[in-house]
């Protein structure tokens, strides 16, 4: 009873009446008014800010015409090895040349022009019918341009645009001293590659199981750009390796979306 005396006093004293109205302090003003220069500025960046995206995926470079793999059409040992790897083969030449049981001879011959990329046989092996002997890449010639395939995971390839920058980090030229290797997007693949596809183009079951770990990814073709270097392809640095790049050489690629400005995500 006591207390609510007290407050209904307080109401009905008048001496409190002309006491002037305290404002905000200085400090409060101070946070204010920085808050409302950085939703500013925010909103400014938001509307004509960009960002830049990009996907990662790992790759690697072919000159685009796919692998075969070569076996043994019969059972029996290895007694000639009558190619070097890394070195273009005719179509037609001879490759392997094997004894049977029996004591026939017989030869293993590139089914298509291509460089000998792998060579799994070699001299006294004993093989099995239908056991790997060769990998070739089917290339026309030594001077055919090399190209990157990615393997981009199934839920970020539909994002890929046509004609999208990337750039290349290849296993041979160490980044920090010859930079990446610039390409842009060719064609992006409309299914999913599963690891016996992957392993056929490449002619390695062990790539086919590296590119497909994740899951089905889909292929990305992409075009390196020209350029008048040692390598003959454009590099963040002014002349890149002084060396030619081999196919079948590993890389990790990054692909450049299209810019975005910030508000675009807000309202999608």
């Amino acid at each position: 009873m006591q207390f609510r005396q007290q407050a209904l006093s307080k109401l009905q004293s008048p001496e409190e009446l002309d006491l002037p109205v305290r404002f905000a302090r200085p400090q409060g003003w101070l946070v204010l008014t920085v808050t409302v220069l950085v939703m500013v500025a925010a909103a400014v960046w938001a509307v004509t800010g960009t960002v830049t995206a990009s996907v990662s995926a790992p790759g690697i470079l072919t000159h685009g015409h796919g692998s075969y793999v070569l076996q043994s059409p019969v059972a029996g040992q290895v007694t000639e090895v009558l190619a070097e790897e890394g070195k273009q083969v005719a179509a037609g030449a001879p490759l392997v040349r094997m004894r049977t049981a029996q004591g026939t001879t017989t030869v293993v011959r590139a089914l298509a022009a291509g460089r000998l990329t792998n060579l799994d046989a070699t001299i006294g092996a004993v093989v099995t019918t239908g056991a790997d002997l060769a990998s070739v890449e089917r290339t026309t010639g030594a001077r055919d341009p090399l190209t990157a395939t990615l393997y981009v995971p199934a839920e970020n390839a539909a994002t890929l645009p046509v004609g999208a920058a990337v750039d290349l980090t290849v296993a041979a030229a160490p980044t920090q001293r010859f930079g990446v290797l610039r390409g842009h997007v060719a064609a992006v693949g409309r299914a999913t590659q599963s690891r016996q596809r992957i392993s056929a183009f490449l002619g390695s079951a062990q790539l086919g199981e590296q590119f497909s770990r994740a899951g089905q990814p889909v292929a990305v073709l992409v075009r390196l750009d020209p350029a008048r270097t040692a390598s003959g392809y454009a590099w963040s640095t002014s002349d890149g390796p002084p060396f030619a790049l081999d196919s079948m050489t590993q890389a990790t690629a990054a692909v450049h979306l299209a810019a975005q400005h910030p508000i675009d995500w807000l309202l999608s």
